[in-house]
């Protein structure tokens, strides 16, 4: 148990030292249900919320979830939605309501800014195991300890009292007390100045909140010299202090700059989706200091948060570019003489390559495979007249275009394969079996036969 739920239930009462105020009682929700609690809270008052529902410090609930951030995203996802379908304990309505009705506040546009940023770095650590084994194994013993925290000091029902509380008849309840100034229409003026129940209307105007005419101007009769006539100055309403200024573009301005920085260091020796990765994870990381700042000044716009988002999903798209894209846009030709200078494999970051096998000549009994891998870009191989190809393709998005196909009948496709053999045109003798194994990432693939 808590410092503070041990001296609730102490042996008896402690007296407070003289001139001292005891500090309220803590809100609790006697229904059992998870709350965020206000009065301890760092940031939504997520992990003080599950340290008083588990019966557990929430100093361990901030370090586990610090963790999962970092090692997958499972701890921004989950504390970004229950900082939005969590309310506080001493309120009925949650973030993603007031989300939804469109009075939206700095908290809760960074408490989507988390789960936003959470989904990223999952999608991000999608390809290793290691680290989504390690995350989800971590959540499970930290759900173990709160379950178990929260049931080890739990009393048996007691049924009879239970069926006594709830045919119990509702305590009665003070009326509200009243929140406006009185209305004349609800105490009407009566001839003897006396007035005994209800005015019985079920309508009237709204109350007014503007000082009455009376306490204005002073209208009695009293024959007291100096009483009489005196107006007294209207009340000022003071004005309203100017408001933050908005930061949204010193955020832009940053985040763009971050981007380009990371970018740039990172695009002569990297391939293309690390590179990207990289800048969009520091431009995002921007916006997020940006709008956690923003809305604790209590000023965070709008176009912030769209801008986050899509860099959230560009950081998401550029994790699934191929890793063998390179940076370097490049035009390359190999041609080999003979077969014993084929290489086994070519390959080629980004740009335009061919292949040219029409100079060798394989042996009848004899074959010869290569492979040729593309990142991004137009591989076009030759192949001698006389050889049969076996011949397969894989194009990530793109086209391929093979030998008797139209040079205008392009047809850009994902996820493209092809597997097929072919033989020498009629009248030409037949030499041996090249085998061609074509990786292309994004981009077409084309094989074609040499003239002669």
């Amino acid at each position: 148990m808590t410092d503070h739920q041990h001296a609730a239930t102490g042996p008896g009462p402690v007296s407070a030292p003289e001139g001292a105020t005891a500090p309220p009682p803590e809100p609790a929700d006697e229904s059992g249900r998870f709350r965020r609690d206000r009065r301890h809270q760092l940031l939504g008052g997520v992990c003080a919320g599950l340290g008083r529902q588990c019966d557990m410090d929430p100093v361990i609930f901030r370090i586990t979830l610090a963790v999962l951030s970092a090692t997958g995203g499972i701890g921004l996802i989950f504390y970004g939605f229950a900082w939005l379908f969590v309310p506080y304990e001493d309120e009925d309505e949650n973030g993603i309501r007031r989300l939804l009705t469109g009075r939206v506040d700095g908290h809760t546009l960074t408490a989507v800014l988390f789960a936003l940023v959470g989904c990223g770095v999952f999608l991000t650590m999608l390809s290793n195991d290691g680290v989504l084994s390690f995350a989800v194994i971590l959540s499970l013993l930290l759900a173990g300890a709160g379950y178990w925290s929260r049931r080890r000091g739990a009393p048996s029902p007691d049924h009879i009292t239970a069926q006594a509380v709830a045919d119990a008849p509702p305590e009665p309840q003070a009326p509200p007390a009243p929140s406006a100034f009185p209305s004349w229409w609800r105490d009407p003026i009566v001839k003897d100045g006396t007035h005994v129940g209800g005015t019985g209307y079920l309508w009237g105007p709204r109350d007014s909140r503007d000082m009455d005419i009376a306490a204005a101007v002073d209208v009695s009769l009293d024959p007291r010299p100096g009483t009489r006539g005196i107006v007294y100055a209207p009340l000022h309403r003071p004005a309203k202090p100017r408001g933050p200024r908005g930061t949204g573009g010193w955020i832009f301005l940053l985040a763009l700059l971050a981007g380009g920085l990371g970018t740039g260091l990172t695009w002569e020796g990297h391939p293309l989706g690390t590179s990207l990765q990289t800048g969009l994870a520091c431009a995002l990381a921007v916006f997020g200091i940006g709008v956690a700042v923003s809305a604790f000044l209590g000023r965070t716009g709008a176009g912030s948060i769209v801008l986050a988002v899509v860099t959230a999903s560009l950081l998401a798209g550029s994790a699934a570019l191929p890793k063998d894209i390179g940076t370097d846009w490049t035009r390359t030709t190999w041609e080999p003489a003979s077969v014993a200078q084929i290489r086994p494999a070519y390959e080629l970051g980004a740009g335009e390559g061919e292949l040219d096998l029409s100079a060798i000549r394989v042996p009848e009994d004899r074959t010869v495979s290569t492979r040729v891998d593309v990142g991004l870009g137009r591989i076009h191989v030759i192949v001698p007249r006389d050889v049969t190809v076996r011949l397969s393709v894989d194009v990530g998005v793109g086209d391929i275009q093979l030998p008797g196909d139209r040079r205008k009948d392009v047809d850009v496709a994902p996820g493209k394969h092809k597997e097929v053999a072919l033989e020498p045109p009629a009248g030409v003798e037949e030499a041996g079996t090249l085998d061609l194994d074509l990786q292309v990432g994004a981009g077409q693939a084309e094989v074609s036969r040499a003239a002669s």
